[in-house]
């Protein structure tokens, strides 16, 4: 068969762990969805977890974990040469080859490792965190990247995980400063900045799969059509995140303010405070005061 085609796994990682089949993966993945069901109605009559300090050193540990992998996979791929638009996954015994489908099997590790953000937020009761974007985003990466990693650990599967770490890194270090408490707040003003930087993310990778569909690029085709369609989900999904999260919270702050402005106006005007250009307030202190619209 034509490589695009090629419906053999990598012959490297068939020994590595949860690599020789897909049901330790899909039994981790029901378990995430049967503690994603059953975790808040335990946590019903119970007072939530504060954790702080778990929260600090987690965040922190997947932080570094994703740079360590983010580092490894750009090192090794600039080494090798990789071509950032089509590049075939090369199974041969190369170290730095089989570095870069190592550092892929961590990614894939990573994401069964923050399922425990979803019980972090069961433990402290914040349910409004368990979205459908939330659950659907944690369960299909694990079982997806198992898939990537049995087939194609390496060539154009690369540039997705790199940026993904990268991403991830900023990500979770926002978490780790947010676990600090409110006295940290006032300095985590760029939280929409992530989901602008994970939209544009999303959007160039899924640029780079239709480009290589276009192309005819040989590296394994129903690969590329499964994470175009994959991407495409993120985007929408993301993007009414943000539609919903800070277009419309910076709308309704907008409405608020005139709203109070306005209000406030209005009680000047009852106490005699203001008037306008042609009605001077009432007031006759020392100078008139005048509203000019």
């Amino acid at each position: 068969l034509h490589p695009s085609f090629q419906l053999t796994t990598d012959h490297r990682v068939g020994d590595w762990p949860l690599m020789s089949s897909p049901l330790p993966t899909i039994a981790l993945i029901l378990l995430y969805l049967s503690c994603v069901w059953l975790g808040p109605q335990l946590m019903v009559s119970r007072q939530p977890f504060e954790l702080k300090w778990i929260l600090v050193f987690y965040n922190l540990a997947i932080m570094l974990l994703n740079l360590y992998i983010g580092c490894e996979l750009l090192y090794c791929a600039l080494y090798r040469k990789y071509s950032w638009l089509c590049q075939l996954v090369d199974t041969s015994p190369n170290p730095h080859e089989v570095r870069i489908a190592k550092a892929l099997w961590w990614y894939y590790f990573s994401k069964c490792i923050e399922f425990l953000d979803t019980i972090f937020f069961i433990l402290r009761k914040k349910n409004r965190q368990l979205t459908f974007l939330h659950v659907y985003h944690h369960s299909t990466m694990f079982g997806l990247w198992w898939i990537g990693v049995k087939w194609v650990p390496g060539g154009s599967a690369v540039p997705g995980a790199m940026a993904n770490c990268f991403v991830h890194v900023l990500m979770y270090l926002y978490y780790a400063l947010s676990a600090f408490g409110p006295a940290i707040k006032p300095y985590l003003c760029w939280k929409k900045y992530i989901t602008i930087i994970q939209l544009v993310q999303f959007s160039a990778a899924m640029a780079l799969g239709i480009y290589a569909i276009v192309t005819n690029c040989p590296f394994t085709r129903w690969m590329e059509y499964a994470f175009v369609a994959y991407t495409f989900s993120f985007i929408i999904l993301f993007g009414d995140f943000y539609r919903k999260n800070y277009k419309r919270a910076q709308a309704t702050s907008a409405k608020n303010k005139d709203k109070n402005i306005s209000s406030n106006f209005e009680l000047e005007k009852k106490k005699g405070l203001v008037g306008n250009a042609l009605f001077p307030s009432g007031n006759n202190n020392s100078k008139n005061k005048f509203y000019r619209e």
